[in-house]
């Protein structure tokens, strides 16, 4: 039979699944769907979203029918003595009846009336016939029959089929047993590893690429990777169930498929597939010995296969198993044995995997050629598993921080936050990049590492390359901080919380604070102290509490190291003082001075500053963007020769610097709302975390089903309709944390000449910041000094929704991974699509017109040819039937664009 043959005899046999209703179970009408079928392209283009739900919701007794055979076939080729063998048990076979579950599976998983119905035949026990019995009667396939179905008919009816009692056997759920066979198949002699001697047995957990628990390769092919590849999909999909699920109801109900795979104790398998997948991850290298614009002609089938592994870790990593209502939680066992790891070598090997992947889209951007260098598309999962070995492996972690390896992170961290501030998109991979940071910086030693001057900084990305730079790590990222808080338009208001506590838990190692540091510092104060700002929020003098917080910490534990933010402090000295006075009168007062300000300096320059003030409107959360503050107008304070050109060089190569094109980034499909980020835990001092109960782990997701948090209102105020009172205000006015500072103040001031605070760049300025650090003698500031505050340590806690956020983040980089199919241009050569089409629930999928050929992803007339033939075979119009396949097809071959749920 002709390849044209057989596909028209498989749609042809994909239409009567939704025509005739019950095809009998032992017709050979099934055996078409594992033989006829030549590639996983074949599948996908001719079994179409409209033929799978024309049969899900008409003729659903035909789909389970489909459904039990192919996983029955499935199930009998692994235990085929023979398989793979081209004759008696082909992979062909086996290939198909994977490509058909993962073509049907999502459409059962979309559908909601169908979550019972899924649970009665994937989940339900079952009797099914022993091997003996299957082989004397040679059945087509495994008629598996629920003990629930026995017990309604008063036992099993030999009389039906001449079998007795003792021709059946309790067996594990249908999809139990689907999980079981493809994990084996991940390890099958001469499916998916080389071939062994049979002594050995078929099914070897054996690692398939060295690095992690494995010194020697054990050989590949392409072959081999292909069938990995396929079962992958297959798993991905399974578990991909997640998708049809709200945010706020994953983690607290979770997904049966993913719970029996991380809570399986079985550890030669565990650590098989998880070195087998870290390794195949961790050892790819996309661009060896390249030239530039090579990926326009040339394309690494071996992609496909790096971005499965690593997608599917990640799931099994990441996912929260929810409490069983007995009060024990079941161990995930992926977890667990990633964080035994602890050879320092295995460590090296991952960390420079990792960098490697992640400083990618690094170096593609600062290429002097454009677009000469594609970017990696699945460096913000790489990200993701480099979060995930901090959280869960406290030697990782110290293998981190302990050494100059962290300042590489932060560098990554900070570039993928400041390049996708402001898209939308990306608004997730921006906050995942705070949250590492902020996990990083709770460690004491992350603090104490930090303020080592920062070399070869020129060589930066654009983006976040500062001009001009002489300080330290600590220097780069408090200003990088300040560029995140006034430069993101609002958008990143709910991480501000995150942000300031980053500065915070550094706070008591800062030394030597560059004057550009300082001046960002006080910068951030001026605009965090601006009436506008505390009046248009109910809870945003937290975030200015917080900052005074950070302000403090340097002083008490640092202060003869910090002198030029000593100097700033002085210079503003009058908003300090004027801030403990605040009261409602005196902060509308100044709002009122400020818009006529504001009018007079608009009725002078024109038409330009009304285009800017049109842009300062509040946030969704009500929170005025801080870029949009009015500041003093001494707020600038230039220090030094070099902070002036360094604040006007940033902000030009932040505003300058655009978002890479699709052929960069895929957008990162997220739907976390406001609410669901990681809460902060307040001021966690070191005392109060040695008194934490014994084995609670730092950086738990499994024991935070709740969440505490005195910055929880932060991110989910809404200042629409708030009216500040009197009694609010002070309610929270003597509170702020000013005591230090303004004790400082005084001691000092009025030892020191009016001159010096005039101007930064005067002789008195310099000589009075050389003898700053002599002032900690003074009888005030040394008691201040002599006995600091205790260290706090600002931590952030997992609760449902931001599991749920966390959840759909991952899930939303898988989705974004398929969404081209692998034919297409720009496509990674092996994605079909798996997803596309679906009811996703638990991110938004946003559809844009599909783009055209370019210059470097040019379409010829072969390509057309060939979409041709397929679409037209794929949306044949047989005794009369609607167009409503071809019109899904051309629906579901437009571009998707997936952009966070708007809630």
């Amino acid at each position: 039979m002709g390849a044209s043959e057989s596909k028209l005899v498989f749609k042809q046999g994909i239409f009567r699944l939704s025509e005739q209703a019950n095809i009998p179970p032992d017709d050979q009408y099934w055996t078409g769907f594992w033989e006829l079928p030549e590639s996983v392209e074949d599948v996908f283009s001719l079994f179409s979203p409209a033929d799978i739900r024309r049969t899900r919701d008409g003729s659903l007794s035909n789909l389970e029918t489909l459904l039990l055979a192919i996983c029955s076939r499935l199930v009998a080729l692994r235990h085929h003595p023979s398989f793979p063998d081209p004759e008696l048990a082909p992979a062909r076979d086996a290939l198909n009846c994977i490509r058909i579950l993962t073509r049907l599976l999502p459409y059962v998983y979309e559908a909601d009336n169908l979550e019972d119905w899924e649970d009665e035949f994937f989940w339900r026990r079952r009797r099914k016939m022993s091997r003996k019995a299957q082989l004397s009667s040679r059945v087509l396939f495994d008629e598996s029959r629920s003990q629930e179905e026995d017990d309604e008919e008063g036992g099993v009816q030999t009389g039906r089929r001449g079998l007795s009692e003792e021709d059946f056997e309790d067996v594990k759920p249908l999809a139990e047993e689907l999980l079981d066979t493809l994990l084996d198949l991940l390890f099958f002699s001469g499916f998916t590893i080389p071939q062994i001697p049979p002594s050995k047995g078929k099914v070897v957990y054996s690692i398939w690429q060295s690095g992690v628990g494995c010194n020697t390769a054990m050989g590949s092919n392409k072959e081999l990777e292909s069938n990995r590849t396929e079962v992958l999909r297959l798993l991905l999909t399974m578990t991909g169930q997640s998708m049809y699920m709200q945010p706020s109801l994953l983690p607290v109900k979770g997904v049966k498929s993913l719970t029996y795979l991380v809570t399986c104790g079985d550890k030669k398998l565990v650590m098989s597939l998880l070195c087998s997948l870290l390794n195949t991850t961790i050892k790819y290298n996309p661009t060896p010995w390249r030239l530039p614009y090579d990926h326009v002609v040339w394309k690494d089938p071996k992609q496909i296969l790096v971005i499965y592994c690593l997608q599917f870790l990640l799931a099994l990593l990441l996912y929260p198993i929810p409490e069983d209502g007995r009060g024990s939680l079941p161990k995930n066992y992926y977890r667990h044995f990633l964080g035994r790891l602890h050879q320092p070598q295995d460590f090296q090997f991952l960390v420079e995997g990792m960098t490697r992947i992640l400083n990618q889209p690094m170096q593609a951007t600062s290429s002097y050629l454009p677009g000469s260098q594609r970017s990696i598309k699945w460096a913000p999962e790489m990200l993701m598993l480099f979060w995930e070995m901090v959280q869960c492996n406290k030697r990782f972690r110290s293998f981190i921080v302990d050494s100059n390896r962290a300042h590489d992170f932060i560098i990554i961290c900070i570039f993928y936050a400041i390049e996708y501030k402001t898209d939308p998109s990306k608004n997730g991979l921006v906050k995942m990049c705070i949250f590492l940071l902020q996990t990083l910086s709770v460690e004491p030693n992350f603090g104490k590492n930090l303020f080592r001057r920062f070399e070869a900084q020129d060589t930066l990305p654009p983006s976040i390359r500062l001009e001009n730079f002489g300080g330290t790590y600590g220097d780069f990222l408090i200003i990088s901080i300040h560029t995140l808080i006034t430069t993101s338009k609002g958008k990143l208001d709910a991480v501000y919380p995150a942000l300031l506590a980053i500065i915070n838990n550094v706070a008591a190692y800062a030394q030597r604070l560059s004057p550009a540091c300082a001046s960002k510092v006080l910068q951030l104060f001026v605009s965090m102290s601006a009436p506008s700002f505390l009046l248009a929020n109910e809870t945003n003098h937290l975030l200015l509490s917080s900052l005074l917080e950070f302000i403090n910490t340097v002083l008490e534990h640092q202060f003869s190291k910090n002198a030029y933010l000593v100097y700033v402090v002085l210079k503003s000295r009058r908003r300090f003082e004027s801030l403990r006075a605040f009261t409602l009168e005196s902060g509308q007062q100044e709002i009122e001075q400020q818009n006529q300000l504001r009018k007079a300096a608009s009725s002078s320059s024109g038409d330009r500053t009304h285009s800017r003030d049109g842009d300062s409107n509040e946030t969704g959360s009500g929170r005025q963007p801080l870029s949009h503050v009015p500041e003093e107008e001494d707020g600038t304070f230039a220090i030094g020769d070099d902070d002036s050109d360094e604040d006007g060089d940033r902000d030009q190569q932040t505003s300058r610097v655009t978002s890479p094109t699709a052929e960069g980034f895929r957008s990162p499909p997220i739907s976390p709302l406001d609410e669901s980020v990681p809460l902060q835990l307040r001021g966690l001092s070191e005392k109060a975390r040695g008194k934490m109960p014994a084995g609670q782990p730092t950086f738990s997701r499994q024991n935070s089903m709740t969440s505490l948090s005195s910055y929880a209102p932060t991110a989910t105020a809404n200042a629409r309709g708030f009216v500040p009172t009197s009694s609010w205000i002070e309610s929270w006015v003597p509170e702020l944390p000013l005591h230090t500072i303004l004790t400082i103040i005084s001691s000092i001031s009025h030892r020191i000449p009016a001159a010096a605070l005039e101007s930064s760049l005067n002789p008195e300025a310099r000589t009075l910041v050389a003898e700053l650090p002599s002032f900690a003698a003074a009888p005030q500031i040394r008691a201040i000094l002599v006995e600091p505050s205790p260290i706090r340590v600002h931590m952030f806690e997992w609760s449902p929704l931001s599991l749920g956020w966390y959840e759909s983040l991952l899930w939303g980089f898988v989705f974004a991974s398929e969404m081209v199919v692998g034919s297409a241009a720009n496509a990674t050569p092996g994605t079909v699509g798996v997803w596309n089409g679906t009811a996703i629930k638990l991110f938004r999928v946003q559809e844009t017109a599909a783009q055209g050929p370019t210059l470097l992803a040019p379409k010829g007339a072969v390509d057309a040819v060939g979409s041709s033939l397929v679409q037209r075979i794929g949306s044949l119009n047989i005794t009369g039937r609607s167009s409503s396949a071809s019109q899904e097809g051309r629906e579901e071959s437009s571009t998707a664009r997936v952009r966070e749920r708007e809630v």
